[in-house]
């Protein structure tokens, strides 16, 4: 079985860039992203693979509220520690395909 890593790997080499999602849409709001709308959709591409769409929606606020992320991360609830788990494993996951 292929690790989750080289699995998004190949998804990434074998798929054109998907239709904009919540993710790639934060992202070329940004003031960075819009700079780099390639960047945005890979990024979007590797949110595709690891996060719910819920969880994409959620991320997407963060773009925005960078407060709200630091929220989260600091939280005591359950809920709110298995999202910044998964959350983490997609930020790496990008950071790692995306930053060329």
């Amino acid at each position: 079985m292929l690790k989750p890593a080289v699995a998004v790997a190949a998804v990434l080499l074998t798929t054109p860039f998907a239709e904009a999602g919540p993710i790639d849409n934060a992202c070329i709001r940004s003031e960075r992203g819009a700079a780099n709308p390639a960047l945005c959709g890979c990024i979007q591409q590797v949110a595709d693979m690891t996060l719910s769409r819920a969880d994409q929606r959620r991320a997407a606020g963060f773009f925005r509220n960078a407060q709200q992320a630091q929220d989260v991360r600091m939280s005591k609830r359950d809920a709110d520690n298995q999202f910044w788990a998964r959350y983490k494993t997609f930020a790496a996951t990008a950071e790692a395909y995306c930053a060329r």
